[in-house]
C-alpha cells in the first residue's frame, strides 16, 4: 500500500475527543476519513456486530502501553463466534495491528481503541433478510485520545426500570452492538432524571450491571460482585479488581448474587469498566451510599488500579503491551 499522508490529529471541539488520523479498515491502514461503510451494511441495519473497548495508558517513561489487550481480543473473538463472524485474525495478530495503529497515529495522552467486527454484505445467492450465514464479515479498528472522564468523587445512579435481558433471549456475555439498545435506554432515562448512570436488575430481580460497567458493593468489609449468571458482561476491569482485591490485606472479592436491598444497605458501591475505570457511587435512587463519600476500600482499589495501568506495579506489568 502506498504511504498516504494522514489527516492531522482532529482537535477536540465541544467536548468531542481527539481522534487518531489512521484506522485499520478493509484489511489495511487508511486515513480515518476513508474508513467508511455503505448504508446497506447488514450490521447497521440489524445490529449484527461486536466490539471492544481497550485503553492505552501513558507510562512513567512517557511511552504508551495497551492494558490487557490480549484478554480484550480473546473476548472480542469469542463475541465474534457468537455471531459467526470470522475476522481472519488471532488475538495476537489483532494486538499487533493495534500496536501499529497507535504507533502510526503518534497521539499524545491516554488512548481508547475501538475494534469493531461486523456483518457487511450479502454474499451471491443469499436472499435478503435477518441472518448470520451468507453474509460477509468485516473488521475495523480506530482510536481516539481519552483520559478519565468519570467523577472520582462519586456519582449518583438511578435504579433502572429496564431489565437486563436473560441469556436465553440475548447473549449478554458478548459485546454485541444491537444489544446495547438496552443500555442506551436505561442511561437515557437516568440522565433525564438527573442521574449520571443507571444500575439494571435482571429479570429475577437481582443486580446485573450498570449501563456499561460492572457493579461492586462493600458490606461489613466484604467485597461482592454479581456472577456471570446474573446476565452481565464479565468485564476485564472487573477481573482486574478481583485480582487486586486479593492483594489488599484483609480483603478478598466474593462473586455472588447482589440484591436490590444489598445495594441500598451497602457501605460502599463502585462501578468498573474499561471506559469508566473505577468510579465510586455515592447515591442510588435517592438513597445515600454509606456516608456519601468514596469509601476506604474503593479508594484503595482506585489507587491500586492506577498503579497497575501506569506501570508502577511490577507484579502486573505482563498486562501491559508497550507501543513502539
Amino acid at each position: 500500500m502506498p504511504q498516504l499522508a494522514p489527516a492531522p490529529l482532529a482537535s477536540a471541539q465541544a467536548g468531542q475527543p481527539q481522534v487518531a488520523p489512521w484506522a485499520y479498515h478493509g484489511g489495511e491502514f487508511v486515513p480515518l476519513s476513508d474508513a467508511r461503510v455503505p448504508i446497506t451494511t447488514q450490521a447497521l441495519q440489524y445490529g449484527t456486530g461486536v466490539f471492544e473497548g481497550i485503553r492505552a495508558y501513558r507510562q512513567p517513561d512517557g511511552g504508551l502501553a495497551l492494558f490487557r489487550a490480549h484478554d480484550h481480543y480473546l473476548r472480542f473473538l469469542a463475541s465474534c463466534r457468537m455471531l459467526r463472524i470470522d475476522t481472519g485474525e488471532t488475538a495476537q495478530e489483532l494486538c499487533r495491528l493495534t500496536v501499529e495503529l497507535l504507533d502510526r497515529s503518534d497521539c499524545h495522552g491516554d488512548m481508547y481503541v475501538r475494534p469493531l467486527a461486523y456483518k457487511l454484505r450479502l454474499l451471491p445467492g443469499t436472499p435478503p433478510g435477518v441472518q448470520l450465514r451468507g453474509v460477509s464479515d468485516a473488521l475495523s479498528i480506530n482510536a481516539f485520545v481519552m483520559g478519565s472522564y468519570t467523577d472520582k468523587q462519586g456519582i449518583k445512579c438511578a435504579l433502572s426500570s429496564w431489565r437486563r435481558p436473560p441469556e436465553n433471549v440475548l447473549p449478554v456475555r458478548a459485546k454485541i452492538t444491537g444489544g446495547y439498545v438496552n443500555n442506551a435506554l436505561a442511561l437515557d432515562d437516568a440522565r433525564a432524571a438527573g442521574y449520571s448512570d443507571a444500575i439494571l436488575l435482571n429479570t429475577r430481580g437481582r443486580v446485573a450491571e450498570a449501563t456499561t460497567s460492572n457493579v461492586f458493593v462493600v458490606t461489613g468489609g466484604v467485597l461482592t460482585t454479581p456472577p456471570a449468571g446474573a446476565d452481565l458482561l464479565e468485564g476485564i476491569t472487573r477481573d482486574t479488581v478481583l485480582a487486586l482485591a486479593a492483594d489488599l490485606p484483609g480483603l478478598s472479592g466474593v462473586v455472588t448474587e447482589v440484591t436490590r436491598d444489598g445495594l441500598f444497605t451497602a457501605d460502599e458501591v463502585f462501578l468498573t469498566g474499561t471506559g469508566a475505570e473505577l468510579v465510586p457511587v455515592v447515591q442510588i435512587a435517592g438513597r445515600t451510599v454509606g456516608d456519601g463519600q468514596p469509601g476506604p476500600v474503593t479508594r484503595a482499589l482506585m489507587a491500586a488500579y492506577d498503579d497497575v495501568v501506569r506501570g508502577r506495579n511490577a507484579r502486573y506489568r505482563h498486562w501491559l503491551l508497550p507501543i513502539g
